[in-house]
């Protein structure tokens, strides 16, 4: 459903009002459009330390304008506060900060560019996982940068965001998939935002279609979330088959109809589903989204058994049993992704919903749990932990409630179901799997958790 608010926020009216009075003024947020050449159209800003360099060298792939701060050593046109391009991304090496002195860089290096970011800008910082370094005060600085990154992502504005990647010392030649992602609008509703980038020796082939020649499943698909990330992944070249229960298989039938892709009809919680999905991929499967889910929701004093039993049954059993089954009966590709659909009420937890909470925080635990048996082969399991998003489910939510999902974040709305599905189709490409037993927050830089 459309956000009144911010229709009224971004007219001539409301933004006197809005500012005058003081209230929250969230701005449209740019997202991906089809046709699309580059991630980043407009200026890009690099600055920092040796993996500036690194990111220079494939930065005309990324857009058309690309500077240096600073830095004479990138051979990049120099940009000069107050007089350069407005600036549509940044990126900051900060992996070479060793002690806390050298943190002054941050402030040297972003307070002058600050009033010049374009709208929806996407700012990322580089740095080194805190303990893979063997000097105490090297990881006390990087560890420094998860708070400067946080909170200076609540300070920008015009819908800009921004992410901090620590970069394995073998993950470097991975950087560009994770910029072609977070230097991008299909980033828009990721915000403060940390990840590991680690090793994989598996590259995209082709970024105009990512994931031609894999195979996708997708549990939950016939509607809502599930659809969106259903035409993602088909979007992005994948050939996909959409799972969902018997009573939407209309639905279903048509939507794979219209993606050309396949349609399997079971129940994940039946008894037989292991080999009824097994059946159903009797060529195996590359890219699994565990999307389909339930709430049944009460206050742990009103909670019946049956809603405890159903909720973590779809949402947490379904996945591990059917999983394993792909596993055991060798239908999992080598190098294959598997992608969650968690929450934020599993980090943060929610009133009446300690069912739903731990059912996610479960998912969470089980990308934590079997990412070293996936990267043995090559893949990965990665988590994506929405927060408000616009479906069908939270318009039903109260007015009051629902207003105040929408603006407890730093973009001050609620996401679209395509930004969680950017979000894992970017964790479904063949180079993400440098991104292991994570969390990727879909959530505009929610109030709730981390």
């Amino acid at each position: 459903m459309s956000d009144r608010y911010i229709d009224f926020a971004n007219s001539d009216l409301g933004r006197r009002l809005v500012g005058a009075v003081g209230l929250p003024s969230p701005a449209r947020l740019e997202r991906w459009q089809a046709g699309r050449l580059r991630p980043v159209e407009g200026a890009l800003l690099l600055g920092g330390g040796p993996l500036a360099a690194k990111v220079a060298a494939f930065g005309p792939r990324l857009t058309a304008e690309l500077f240096s701060f600073a830095d004479e050593a990138l051979g990049l046109p120099a940009w000069v506060a107050g007089l350069g391009s407005k600036l549509k991304a940044v990126v900051f090496d900060a992996s070479a900060i060793s002690d806390s002195d050298q943190l002054k860089q941050l402030r040297e290096f972003f307070q002058p560019l600050l009033r010049s970011l374009a709208p929806s800008a996407k700012v990322v910082i580089l740095g080194r996982a805190p303990e893979s370094l063997d000097d105490p005060q090297a990881s006390v600085a990087q560890r420094a940068l998860e708070g400067f990154s946080r909170s200076l992502a609540k300070e920008l504005r015009a819908g800009g965001t921004l992410q901090l990647l620590y970069v394995g010392s073998d993950a470097e030649d991975q950087l560009e998939g994770a910029l072609r992602f977070f230097l991008s609008p299909k980033s828009a509703f990721v915000s403060g935002q940390v990840l590991r980038l680690g090793a994989c020796v598996r590259q995209v082939q082709d970024w105009t279609r990512p994931l031609a020649g894999r195979t996708a499943l997708v549990t939950g698909a016939a509607r809502g979330i599930g659809a969106a990330i259903a035409e993602t992944l088909a979007r992005d070249g994948a050939e996909v088959v959409l799972l969902d229960v018997p009573q939407v298989k209309d639905d279903l039938d048509a939507l794979a109809a219209r993606l050309g892709g396949r349609s399997l009809s079971l129940d994940i919680c039946a008894s037989d589903a292991p080999a009824q999905l097994l059946e159903g991929l009797p060529e195996g499967i590359d890219i699994v989204v565990h999307n389909a889910g339930i709430t049944r929701d009460k206050t742990l004093a009103n909670m019946t058994p049956e809603f405890w039993d159903a909720v973590l049954a779809v949402n947490l059993k379904a996945p591990q049993v059917l999983t394993q089954a792909l596993l055991d009966g060798g239908a999992l590709h080598a190098d294959a992704r598997i992608v969650l659909l968690a929450s934020i009420s599993g980090i943060a937890g929610n009133r009446g919903q300690s069912n739903y909470a731990a059912s996610k925080a479960g998912l969470i635990g089980l990308a934590q749990a079997w990412a070293p048996l996936l990267a043995k082969t090559g893949g990965s399991i990665n988590a994506v932990a929405p927060g408000f998003i616009e479906t069908r489910m939270t318009a039903a939510i109260p007015f009051a409630l629902r207003e105040a999902g929408r603006r407890m974040s730093s973009l001050g709305q609620g996401g679209l179901p395509q930004d969680v599905a950017e979000a894992v189709a970017w964790l479904a490409q063949p180079g993400t799997g440098a991104v292991n037993g994570q969390v990727l927050r879909v959530c505009g830089q929610a109030a709730m958790g981390a």
